[in-house]
């Protein structure tokens, strides 16, 4: 019992435990590779039962046909001439009206089957499950396959199957056993119609049936397929890394990102015309070119030890250092690289840059 505990546990501790629903990813890639919900049961049953339903409707459709064809044969046949010309010909002929006497019963069947299907998994084309894989060739495995649970319950459900056909057939045919005797006393006529409604009530209550066995079937199939899909907490954190991306790469990824962006913020401050500082916390580096700028531009800014990097290399290249604690504050909170000044504060640099000018002798 200890053990046991221990085991759901470890298992709780290490998310091997598939209890979570599948996630939308997951069930978008089961459904590319073809694995969906989907009961065979049910597709026969339809067909079987689209098939009756085209006998019942059309029947007298297709037996004025065959009747047609069956006496043709012999009133107007049997003394034709047998030369490839004429066989051609009365194969082309005889194979349309085959193809006519059985377009109802194809054309019915073939509508319920796609109508069916597609409301059991929707509009799916994948030829995954066609593709061949060796890996399947695995004795042991298929041996394992061959004692599963879903075999076992398959073989059931094929004997179950068979054994309500063979009872349904036994009743029916017992329960007429009397017609049967009488067969002898009626026409060619007679036995055609008995035999028909016979065929179409058996029919009916074999389609019957295996319509609700498929029913049953699509909600097992259903629910097969749910818990096949199922994911533990491990394989859902798995699965949000590899859309998301790992976050300690990401992080990586990130500070490299900055310091890249540092660098090429560091190239710029020698291209300054001034430096403002707070002086120790701010420092931002001003550029004003009047052929090409409408206002001056904040080429690099930073805080506290980057704000020190600033002033060592504008110290280096001799980019005139100003103290002014409000100016710089306010060009570090308000703007970023890249910005032009803001227009309240034109005033306060242009009288900063005038100064600089005047320093190295410039006009501007």
């Amino acid at each position: 019992m200890a053990k046991r505990q221990r085991y759901k546990l470890n298992l709780q501790l290490f998310g091997g435990d598939k209890t979570e629903k599948a996630t939308p990813k997951k069930r978008q890639d089961a459904r590319k590779k073809g694995q969906v919900a989907k009961s065979a049961e049910l597709s026969g049953a339809v067909v079987l039962f689209s098939a009756l339903l085209s006998l019942s409707i059309f029947g007298s459709f297709m037996k004025e046909r065959f009747m047609k064809l069956y006496t043709d044969v012999f009133q107007h046949r049997m003394m034709l001439e047998v030369t490839p010309e004429n066989i051609s010909a009365l194969f082309n002929q005889y194979g349309l009206q085959i193809l006519i006497l059985l377009a109802p019963l194809l054309g019915i069947t073939f509508l319920l089957a796609l109508v069916v299907n597609f409301a059991q998994v929707g509009f799916m084309a994948s030829g995954e499950g066609i593709t061949p894989k060796f890996s399947k060739i695995n004795p042991i495995k298929g041996f394992k396959n061959i004692f599963s649970t879903r075999s076992l319950v398959e073989f059931l459900k094929s004997v179950f199957k068979l054994v309500l056909i063979a009872y349904l057939v036994y009743s029916t045919l017992w329960g007429e056993k009397e017609s049967f005797a009488s067969l002898t006393h009626v026409d060619a006529e007679g036995s055609y119609r008995f035999v028909a409604k016979l065929t179409m009530n058996l029919g009916i209550k074999i389609a019957a049936a295996l319509f609700i066995m498929a029913v049953l079937d699509y909600i097992y199939q259903k629910y097969e397929h749910e818990k096949s899909l199922k994911m533990s907490k491990q394989d859902i954190k798995d699965e949000y890394k590899k859309m998301e991306g790992d976050p300690i790469i990401k992080g990586k990824i990130r500070e490299r990102q900055r310091r890249m962006a540092m660098q090429r913020m560091m190239q710029e401050v020698p291209k300054a015309d001034v430096i403002i500082t707070n002086p120790t916390h701010f420092a931002v580096a001003l550029k004003y070119d009047g052929s090409t700028m409408e206002a001056p531009q904040i080429i690099a800014k930073g805080q506290d030890y980057v704000a020190l990097r600033i002033r060592e290399l504008a110290k280096e290249h001799g980019v005139v250092t100003m103290e002014n604690k409000p100016l710089a504050r306010a060009l570090f909170q308000r703007a970023e690289i890249g910005d032009v000044v803001p227009a309240d504060l034109f005033q306060a640099v242009a009288e900063v840059l005038a100064y600089v000018y005047k320093l190295k002798g410039k006009r501007r």
